[in-house]
């Protein structure tokens, strides 16, 4: 496989940083413990952790330096026993393998009111220092001198389960990475993230787990706050993170600097900040945040006040990563309606999609829109067929396939099939309900787990747009590009998205500088031609931000105007970028 000539060995950053302005300090390993003790000075301190945290270590670690404290694992002495916890969310979870509902419960409905007050006079009537730990410390009903937010980005909480761990108060360590997923996709980190907004405002003290209990990093919540006012800004990345699957490619490998010994990588979240973390330079130290803090903590100035008042606390654009270069084709595949995912999950956006090819052989295609003339009720037929494994799909007798080359971009507005062949290195620019996929047919394969992968059938019959045949996919989804302007050094295209969806798509190539504005919403980009940019502010707002081959980077709508130029290697080559951003949500509108 030949790499692009804008791909720099070594130079995609896999650990951007934010460095977090002024005097603050981290502290580290055991200095950690004695830190809260100094703050604290005798009373009540309070650790509020995420699910997922580990915490029975950071009692542990307390009890071992404060052994004088009277330390309290809350979830132990006053949340709701599992069996009640587990009823309480079926209904939300669903008989589903996959996908369920979008809960509503708040934290306090996990505990035992009685319990809670039965610790607080427990810490009330006992004269020397408590230390109160656990997803919902915060709920004691308690003064306390010192609370500590124990924070975890969710593909940690992934990686754990994968190894073993199971959900919060849940007897499921050895089920099925995919339900324990559904199980925080749908309750648990919902539920955490609005008790976690309410706390950052306040906390003393945030404690980065991510590695360990025993290589955590602490610093001050002034720090943590300070680092979040910084990331909205000015320009910044979040942590891409990498996965195989049983079509994954070979691409990454090489552009982004992956493993050679690992068989393959099928993903990867470039932006994606439910799931990726943000790394905080404090002093010496770097301190892992999940990027969501940043979206819970500054909605309005990241996403802009027209885009918050519209998706609320969300990041609604996706930019992620699809390698198929020497894999397999994705599973054929829809999404749902936005009426039929707000009724069926309560889910109130869907997930609209586009394929942007990075890179492409020579045979690559992209399945998308049925063919004219498609008999349904044959296709569903020979779809539950192969689903029952007694044949296999013929999908070219049904879906339409395009040729694919480097820098086309395919229109996917829910409703449509469509799936990414072999062959191709996809940016997929999306809406960011991300785990809304109906499959249809998976090739006849099995996951990496031996266990073939879900099929939704039903679902995805009911959302199949028929009327998206070959002539109104070619007219409406194929190669839309617009030139809109041009100046010294650059043009400026429009390639998508279609009009059935929220986001918009420019592509600029340029030479020379590039002006941008946000205008008041957030823009997400990607350097998708040339190996080295600079992003600049014109007043001196923010530090030149560098950014490389394939690197997407958020660009706050608090920054307003910015410019882009070649810099480094990309100095005297075209370059381009594509920037995604709501449509409709512009300061005088787009």
């Amino acid at each position: 496989m030949q790499v692009p000539e804008s791909a720099i060995p070594g130079a995609y950053d896999k650990f951007p940083t934010i460095r977090v302005p002024g005097e603050h300090r981290a502290w580290q390993r055991g200095e950690v413990w004695s830190a809260l003790a100094d703050h604290a000075d005798g009373g009540t301190v309070v650790i509020d952790c995420y699910p997922g945290t580990d915490v029975g270590g950071v009692v542990d670690a307390v009890r071992k330096a404060l052994p004088d404290a009277d330390v309290i694992d809350i979830e132990t002495e006053a949340a709701l026993p599992p069996d009640r916890i587990d009823a309480l969310i079926r209904r939300d979870l669903t008989d589903d393998s996959v996908f369920g509902l979008m809960s509503h419960h708040h934290l306090a409905e996990f505990y035992d009111e009685a319990r809670l007050d039965a610790v607080a006079d427990r810490v009330t009537s006992r004269p020397g220092q408590s230390v109160l730990v656990g997803w919902g410390a915060a709920l004691v009903p308690v003064e306390s001198t010192t609370v500590v937010l124990a924070d975890l980005p969710r593909w940690e909480i992934q990686q754990r389960q994968r190894a073993g761990a199971p959900n919060w108060r849940a007897d499921n360590a050895s089920a099925a990475p995919l339900t324990k997923f559904k199980r925080g996709y749908f309750v648990e980190w919902r539920t955490a993230d609005e008790h976690k907004r309410a706390l950052i405002g306040r906390v003393d003290f945030l404690l980065d787990t991510t590695r360990s209990v025993g290589e955590a990093t602490l610093i001050t919540g002034a720090a943590f706050r300070a680092g979040l006012d910084a990331a909205v800004r000015r320009p910044f990345r979040v942590v891409p993170f990498f996965d195989p699957g049983v079509w994954g490619g070979q691409w990454m490998k090489q552009v982004c600097g992956l493993d050679p010994d690992r068989e393959n990588y099928a993903w990867c979240f470039d932006c994606v900040p439910e799931e990726n973390s943000l790394l905080l330079e404090v002093g010496e130290q770097v301190v892992e945040i999940p990027a969501l803090d940043v979206v819970l903590a500054r909605p309005a100035e990241l996403l802009g006040p027209r885009t918050f008042a519209r998706f609320g606390a969300e990041f609604p654009i996706r930019f992620d990563f699809l390698d198929t270069m020497g894999g397999g084709n994705l599973s054929l595949q829809v999404h749902p309606l936005t009426d039929y995912i707000q009724r069926t999950f309560g889910m109130h956006y869907t997930q609209d999609e586009s394929y942007y090819l990075l890179d492409a052989g020579e045979d690559a295609v992209v399945y998308l829109g049925v063919q004219t003339g498609a008999d349904r009720e044959e296709m569903a037929r020979e779809l539950r067929s192969a689903e029952r494994g007694e044949s296999q799909f013929p999908a070219e007798r049904y879906i339409n396939r395009f040729p694919a080359k480097r820098h086309d971009h395919f229109q996917i507005p829910a409703g449509t099939v469509h799936c990414s062949g072999a062959n191709s290195m996809v940016l997929e620019i999306s809406a960011t309900p991300y785990i809304f996929t109906f499959k249809m047919w998976d090739w006849g394969r099995v996951g990496l787990d031996g266990i073939p992968r879900p099929i939704h059938l039903d679902h995805a019959l009911a959302n199949i747009q028929w009327e998206r045949d070959t002539e109104w996919t070619t007219q409406q989804l194929v190669d839309r590009v617009t030139p809109l302007a041009t100046g010294d050094g650059w043009r400026e295209e429009r390639t998508g998205l279609h009009e059935l969806e929220f986001i918009e798509v420019r592509r600029h190539w340029f030479t020379g500088a590039v002006d941008h504005d946000t205008r008041g919403t957030v823009n997400v980009l990607n350097l998708v031609e040339g190996p080295e940019a600079v992003v600049e502010s014109p007043d001196g707002a923010f530090e030149p931000f560098v950014v490389h081959y394939a690197e997407t980077f958020i660009v706050p709508a608090d920054v307003g105007r910015y410019r882009i130029r070649p810099h480094g290697a990309g100095v005297g080559r075209e370059c381009a970028t594509v920037k995604a951003f709501v449509r409709g949500t512009t300061d005088g509108d787009v």
